[in-house]
């Protein structure tokens, strides 16, 4: 997600009160979202061995699109499910974007991306682990380790990743931890994927559709 900038020409809006409450259209889907990030590197300290990883490429659509379902569906992560292969091809192959498997036991288990591409930022743009995997301190290792990758980059000034209301609860907990700062607030409101087929309409039964 880019941070935000001015709403596109044509995009339908609604008004939101700054003191209030708004009724929103049947079929979308609202989250609030974080914007978190770090201008120096963390205070190090032992977190283990992280977890094995392995650099998706641009023939690996497929496997690409399965595992992004299978760490993100609990949470409604909708947004590269609809992508084509081709538009998903493009960015795990693009040299500046590193799209990363973590494997266990010869298993895909987490998904990284990082946007490399800007000069002196690192985004980290995804990251999570199958359902399976979290609560096993695997998050912990591959952030320790991401991090100390980031800030050793040549010229790198800042870090930072968002969140959102979707996300696991214990995200914005989990990002302070490392000593990441909230900086900025947004709502995203996207089509509702249980609606169009795209996630089982049972999927993620506290945040049941409307419409």
């Amino acid at each position: 997600m880019p941070e935000p900038g001015p709403v596109p020409s044509g995009t339908p809006t609604i008004a939101v009160p700054l003191d209030g409450i708004v009724a929103l259209p049947d079929g979308v889907l609202p989250a609030i979202v974080t914007f978190m990030e770090m201008r120096s590197p963390p205070a190090a300290g032992p977190v283990g061995d992280p977890p094995a990883t392995e650099r998706l490429g641009p023939t690996e659509a497929e496997r690409f699109r399965r595992l992004f379902r299978a760490v993100g569906e609990k949470w409604l992560w909708v947004s590269r499910l609809r992508h084509s292969d081709e538009t998903i091809a493009a960015r795990i192959g693009d040299p500046g974007i590193a799209t990363l498997a973590v494997i266990e036991e010869g298993r895909d288990i987490g998904l990284v991306e990082l946007d490399l591409r800007k000069p002196g930022e690192v985004e980290i743009v995804l990251f999570g682990f199958v359902p399976d995997a979290v609560g096993r301190g695997l998050g912990r290792r591959l952030m320790a380790d991401l991090l100390a990758r980031a800030w050793r980059r040549k010229g790198v000034r800042r870090v930072w990743l968002h969140t959102c209301t979707l996300d696991h609860p214990g995200a914005v907990r989990f990002y302070r931890s490392f000593g990441f700062v909230a900086y900025r607030r947004a709502v995203e409101i996207v089509p509702d994927p249980r609606l169009d087929g795209l996630l089982d309409v049972a999927v993620s039964p506290d945040w049941p559709p409307v419409g």
